[in-house]
């Protein structure tokens, strides 16, 4: 690692999951100084004992993206304990259920668009004052191939994917002559324990048959590692991507490019 982020600090939304926490050990080893944020707190510390050991400066917060007061409490912490925010990984996220829209539940698409959402709303809308003020910034949010293009199934996870490109779109515009920079990342297919939980429920819990599957629409024939994720994420966070804003990253081995989705 070339020690890109040393002297930076900055907060991961998501930590505990599969594209979080490769990030989080990316960011690390590059020297950065995190706050990792996550709901799941056994996963977290797990994440954050394992950078300690390997020498990493890292704090954790238990916190609902959902909701206001924890997002700001979150983003006080970060700002507390490190006296700036060099970069915001805004990544947290959910699934939620795969159906038709026709049967697709209220509660479920509340709690969709909340996380996924509205959470990215809430960690840029606090996040955001801090790094105008200090004159510099770069945030990323996550979004996905679905920001480009429905996915069947999956109403209120490509709704909000559709939104957090046009908040970044948007978001971008309204930041002019900030020096704060706003992107997004669009993964395709990745093998996360999100991934894996979506093939145990609609590829019968036969996992190489899920990825064979899930690869499948990209002309890579594979899915993704996090870890490759991690090194767009990084890349768009850091000063080589210091002209780059207002732009979604396919990461996604071609997928958008050359293969529709058929859903």
């Amino acid at each position: 690692m070339n020690g890109n982020f040393q002297g930076k600090a900055g907060i991961i939304t998501g930590a505990a999951g599969g594209i979080g926490s490769a990030t989080a050990r990316r960011l690390s080893a590059e020297g950065a100084q995190l706050l990792l944020v996550d709901r799941n707190e056994v996963a977290l510390k797990t994440l954050v004992d394992e950078i300690r050991a390997l020498g990493g400066e890292c704090d954790f917060a238990v916190a609902d993206v959902s909701e206001d007061a924890s997002v700001q409490a979150y983003v006080a912490q970060a700002s507390n304990t490190f006296d700036r925010i060099d970069f915001f990984f805004n990544n947290a996220g959910i699934e939620g259920p795969m159906c038709s829209v026709l049967t697709f539940q209220e509660a479920d698409f509340d709690k969709v668009i909340a996380v996924n959402l509205k959470g990215v709303f809430l960690g840029m809308r606090y996040v955001l004052p801090i790094m105008v003020k200090q004159g510099f910034g770069s945030i990323v949010n996550t979004g996905s191939i679905a920001s480009a293009r429905g996915l069947a199934g999956s109403i209120a996870y490509t709704a909000a994917k559709h939104a957090v490109l046009g908040m970044v779109r948007t978001g971008a515009a309204d930041l002019a002559g900030t020096n704060v920079r706003l992107n997004c990342v669009m993964p395709g297919m990745v093998d996360t324990p999100m991934l894996r939980k979506i093939i145990h429920e609609t590829f019968d819990g036969d996992l190489n048959k899920g990825l064979k599957g899930m690869g499948s629409v990209s002309p890579m024939h594979r899915v993704a590692q996090p870890e490759e994720i991690a090194a767009g994420v990084v890349f768009l966070l850091s000063d080589d991507a210091s002209f780059i804003n207002g732009v979604a990253l396919p990461i996604d081995g071609g997928t958008l490019a050359t293969i529709p989705y058929n859903g």
